[in-house]
């Protein structure tokens, strides 16, 4: 009994690899005829490609475009990161320029003052409380710098040395309202250079952004709007010939008793950077002129 099974299961699985082998050799012949079975299992494998295939190709898509989107964000970043270093680069060269032409100019005013001695320095600190009034600078008592000097800019007179340490000294500018803050001054014509009247810098009106030249009561000589301010030398411790500024207006003082110039500053009080100390070695101060003892008190 176990003999005939055995041979019954072979001889199935014989016939089993026949119909088999038959049905392959029927399915690759070119010219017949799908069966009703092999139509339902290729429509339906096609129907399921057609639905599963868009999504996937959206969402490759997708992360394709993310990918890109990333790309492009690293390289946006590289180029915000090298305009900013462009930006930076010009912005160093243009104030290289203006050093470079404030020390030619520096270089050119020496040149004028071939009978002083000069100390080049350059401002360290400044208080913003007292921003028009003192300044302190990197030269002190060991490079020379002396109680009094006069401080310039390529541009004109901005003040003159009142505190000196070893390493560095206190300016105070022409700006500083301070009534003891004077410097014996001179006017003269704009085109020809003649001499119009002495006077004194004598305070700082902070409305008009002026200086304001006092001139002497028993002065009949007019002073006109564009006449060049500068130092007189008078009083021993300016240099003479130093650009204060140019007159813009000339009223009478609030008693009426002497007028006013206002003086628009050569120098820029709010911006200063590198200054010249200039010690005067040529002259000495008249020991009957007055202005010298206003001057350096």
């Amino acid at each position: 009994m176990p003999q005939f099974f055995s041979n019954k299961r072979l001889m199935f699985l014989l016939l089993s690899v026949i119909i088999l082998v038959a049905m392959i050799g029927y399915s690759l012949r070119d010219d017949r005829t799908s069966s009703w079975p092999e139509k339902f299992i290729s429509d339906t494998t096609g129907l399921f490609q057609n639905i599963f295939h868009t999504p996937a190709q959206f969402f490759a898509g997708f992360f394709e475009n993310i990918d890109d989107l990333r790309n492009t964000y690293k390289e946006n970043e590289r180029l915000r990161s090298k305009l900013d270093e462009q930006t930076q680069y010009e912005t160093e060269i243009q104030q290289l320029k203006i050093q470079n032409q404030e020390l030619k100019d520096e270089l050119g005013r020496k040149e004028t003052l071939a009978d002083f001695t000069t100390i080049p320095a350059t401002l360290i600190a400044r208080n913003p409380e007292m921003w028009y009034n003192r300044i302190s600078i990197n030269k002190g008592s060991n490079q020379g710098v002396e109680k009094n000097m006069a401080v310039i800019t390529s541009k004109g007179l901005i003040g003159r040395v009142i505190s000196v340490d070893n390493f560095k000294s206190t300016v105070q500018l022409l700006s500083d309202p301070d009534r003891r803050n004077l410097v014996a001054a001179q006017v003269v014509e704009k085109d020809s250079a003649k001499l119009v009247v002495h006077g004194l810098i004598r305070g700082y009106d902070r409305e008009k952004k002026a200086l304001m030249f006092e001139i002497e009561p028993d002065e009949k000589r007019e002073i006109k709007k564009g006449d060049i301010v500068q130092t007189s030398g008078t009083g021993g411790v300016m240099p003479p010939n130093l650009p204060i500024g140019e007159v813009i207006d000339v009223q009478p003082d609030s008693y009426g008793l002497t007028k006013i110039a206002y003086v628009k500053p050569a120098a820029d009080f709010y911006d200063i950077g590198n200054v010249t100390v200039v010690d005067r070695t040529a002259d000495t101060a008249d020991p009957n002129d007055l202005s010298s003892e206003e001057e350096g008190s």
